[in-house]
């Protein structure tokens, strides 16, 4: 070989075989690519993991080739796809899902926002059973969170019970996310927001592709966030974005905030984007400062590399067939787990009464209202089965089968809230006595329905399920 593009093709080429070879287990379920035989009871059926074949790999070790490392071309051009597949004004790329709810949350707090910018003491609602980095950063950021209930039903808030969380001049905005792929109550969500003049985030970390009423979630608020972790609907290995639905006033309040904080708005290796690098004169700074190093907001570093988002790209053009299965697995599993309906409940989406084999019944006269793309598939374990949730979860790692508790549970019952109450008792409010956060967080676990679960896979899933209740 002679030139180094040669070479960089060889490197490619080798890749691919490498992966086609070594990732085995990680690529879909479905399709006729080939996969490593399934061996119930030994080999690990995960509740989410990594998905992808060659063209990642080789993305990966292609961008590293070219040696950039920080958020560059390959960064633009997943934010250009991911904001598309959405049909947002912008998606901005971050080190985490965690990250973009730290980002969206101290956004609101920018003057550059005027008279509708946040305080501290200002209140947000979130709902109380959920993952803790949805509440976290109204905390961090000096806000008070407002909790309210949710329903065990469908796992979302209980919207009933927004205009008692509501005080005038105190409740600024609304965070809660989709939980498990399941939309919430987005016309009640969104009819409040308007109402009151409140700034609406979408936690849609854990519901790309999911829909309401025909439009995709993470497209009604004023922001939205997704993470990009190995469990979630796509991955970069870690990684999130923040996106901005309609006003694009948050781009450089978004972007200043993950990159330390800066006035300037270039992106990295680019000089004098305004043309005026040496002309502007803010804070008590000297005229002509360089506006590189001029600070608007008290920011942080939440950047994720150019690798990552290479990866991302080649997963963006997966992630149609990755929702399908998705759907595809829940509805697998609703199947055959439904003899069981005298001891489990199962999540139902938002509006609908009751699942049959021949699809959701309803509220009222229309159609489907929401399309979840689920994020994991629950099994509630009622008061009167003759066994546990704890019974259940235990009889299923000991197969080797992945479960989880939704996450943190009712987060008030955390020990850093608990404690947060004890020595801060206005720090956050309650409405109601949460009895749907503590029924989800007694009761509740969900499996997969990952796009790398096979029908073996799902099979096994079932038959563990049915044999164990069944015994009991």
């Amino acid at each position: 070989m002679n030139s180094t593009e040669e070479i960089r093709k060889e490197i490619l080429r080798l890749t691919r075989e490498y992966s086609r070879q070594t990732h085995q287990a990680n690529l879909p379920g479905f399709g006729a690519a080939p996969r490593r035989p399934f061996v119930p009871g030994e080999t690990v059926v995960p509740y989410a993991g990594r998905v992808f074949d060659e063209e990642e790999v080789a993305a990966a070790v292609a961008s590293t080739l070219d040696f950039w490392l920080t958020l560059g071309g390959e960064g633009e051009a997943f934010e250009e796809g991911l904001a598309a597949f959405l049909g947002v004004k912008k998606s901005i790329l971050c080190n985490s899902g965690s990250s973009a709810n730290l980002l969206a949350l101290s956004s609101l707090s920018s003057p550059k926002l005027g008279a509708r910018r946040l305080k501290p003491g200002d209140e947000i609602i979130t709902v109380a059973a959920g993952f803790p980095t949805t509440v976290a950063p109204i905390l961090q950021n000096g806000f008070v969170p407002v909790f309210i209930d949710n329903d065990p039903a469908t796992l979302n808030a209980k919207v009933q019970d927004l205009e008692a969380a509501f005080c005038p001049g105190k409740t600024k905005a609304l965070i809660m996310a989709h939980t498990l792929g399941n939309p919430f109550d987005v016309s009640a969500v969104v009819a409040f927001c308007r109402k009151h003049d409140l700034w609406l985030i979408e936690d849609n970390c854990d519901s790309l592709g999911s829909a309401y009423d025909g439009k995709l979630t993470g497209t009604f608020g004023d922001l939205s966030t997704q993470s990009f972790y190995p469990p979630h609907h796509l991955t970069l290995g870690e990684g999130g974005a923040v996106n901005i639905v309609n006003s694009l006033k948050f781009k450089a309040i978004v972007e200043s905030f993950r990159d330390w904080g800066r006035d300037c708005w270039c992106a990295s290796g680019k000089d004098n984007t305004c043309q005026k690098r040496f002309g502007w004169k803010l804070g008590e700074l000297p005229e002509g400062y360089d506006h590189k190093y001029i600070y608007s907001h008290l920011g942080y570093n939440l950047k994720p590399l150019d690798i990552q988002a290479a990866i991302g790209r080649e997963q963006l053009r997966k992630l149609p067939a990755f929702i399908q299965a998705r759907m595809r697995n829940w509805e697998t599993l609703r199947r055959g787990l439904a003899p069981l309906e005298e001891f489990l409940a199962f999540q139902l989406p938002t509006h609908a009464r009751a699942w049959t084999p021949g699809g959701f019944v309803w509220e009222g006269d229309g159609g489907p209202r929401c399309q979840p793309c689920w994020f994991g598939f629950t099994l509630r374990v009622k008061p009167s089965a003759p066994f546990t949730r704890r019974e259940l979860a235990q009889h299923l790692d000991a197969r080797k089968i992945g479960n989880r508790m939704l996450f943190g549970g009712n987060l008030v019952r955390q020990p850093a809230f608990v404690r947060l109450r004890e020595e801060y008792p206005k720090a956050f409010r309650v409405i109601g006595d949460l009895a749907g956060a503590d029924q989800i967080m007694n009761e509740t676990l969900f499996i997969g329905v990952y796009p790398g679960l096979t029908d073996a896979m799902l099979d096994y899933l079932i038959e563990t399920i049915t044999r164990f209740v069944k015994r009991s």
